[in-house]
């Protein structure tokens, strides 16, 4: 079959060619300055990222918001994530956000994100609106606590094999919307054991397609690989369209068939290629968060303080070896 090219097509691969020739380093020495360009860019944004702790890593030794606040603090992060859940338990128990929200400024934290459950994404028209309620109760907490962003998993469409991106990416759209009126950015969030958002192009597609400049995704290593999606997948992604990146890493067994979030570990301490990744990320410019994301009843039986600064030191060595 013969292919045939309009006029167009063929002025705009020319033109294409030749802005190639031109922009292209010819000789081995441009070859050289090329990778120091790039390894000098992967350094920069290296430099420039936060680390941040995910307060699931220390859920299991049950302590209070404020602790977990100081733990963080005294482990040398520079930002939280708290769950919304801990939160409004904080507040039903007498809490007030306003004082909470001083002891992060005072600790020089920031709440760059949080996770919430929100149904934004489902089909049933009555659960998507209540779901949507309660996205804008938890950004009003956030508010409160001076916090940026909130995570938007596939709450409710967990087990749906059916859903339509499309319309998902409508609704996501809804859900920033929402957040603009509130200050919040939610993040739709990759989970790799769902049925529906379990690959980074999924949820890449309901991102793009929700036409909202402040549309984003929240990938997680984690979830990534038990999703099944290759991390080669992120040189895709802009440095403005990932803000926060979830650090764990993984084990070699159990498979990935029947790994679960109690087996994720230290940075590090899996076969994750975190190289590869942190080195993919800072290439597109992210200089976003790097938030450790752990469920390991093993962690949890130790001293919070001990793992949160295990964490941290796991996160740092990991983007050190990267940037080599």
């Amino acid at each position: 079959m013969k292919h045939t090219l309009s006029r167009r097509q063929v002025l705009v691969s020319a033109a294409a060619v030749a802005t190639g020739i031109a922009s292209s380093p010819s000789g081995k020495g441009a070859e050289v300055a090329s990778s120091n360009d790039s390894v000098a860019k992967i350094q920069a944004a290296a430099k420039d990222v936060k680390y941040c702790l995910n307060m699931s890593t220390i859920r299991g030794q049950k302590l209070t918001l404020p602790r977990q606040v100081e733990v963080a603090a005294k482990a040398g992060y520079q930002a939280i994530e708290p769950w919304m859940g801990e939160l409004d338990q904080f507040v039903r128990d007498g809490g007030k956000l306003a004082d909470l929200r001083k002891q992060i400024q005072d600790a020089g934290l920031t709440v760059e994100s949080a996770i919430g459950f929100a149904q934004w994404i489902v089909d049933d028209d009555e659960k998507r609106k209540a779901g949507l309620e309660q996205a804008k109760k938890d950004m009003g907490t956030l508010q409160q606590l001076g916090g940026k962003r909130i995570a938007a998993p596939p709450t409710g469409a967990t087990n749906q094999t059916d859903l339509n991106l499309l319309k998902a990416a409508d609704r996501y759209r809804a859900l920033l919307e929402l957040g603009d009126t509130m200050g919040i950015i939610p993040q739709v969030e990759v989970w790799g054991f769902s049925t529906s958002l379990s690959r980074l192009g999924e949820t890449m597609l309901v991102a793009l397609e929700a036409r909202h400049p402040k549309a984003c995704v929240l990938p997680d290593v984690y979830h990534l690989y038990k999703g099944g999606s290759e991390f080669s997948g992120l040189r895709m992604i802009s440095s403005e369209s990932i803000q926060v990146f979830h650090m764990n890493d993984y084990p070699k067994e159990p498979p990935r068939a029947t790994i679960k979030d109690a087996d994720r570990v230290y940075p590090g301490d899996g076969i994750a290629p975190l190289g590869e990744i942190l080195r993919t990320l800072f290439s597109n410019g992210f200089r976003g968060v790097l938030s450790l994301e752990l469920f390991n009843p093993e962690y949890w039986k130790q001293d919070a303080l001990e793992v949160a600064k295990r964490g941290l030191e796991k996160m740092k060595e990991s983007v050190r070896k990267a940037v080599r």
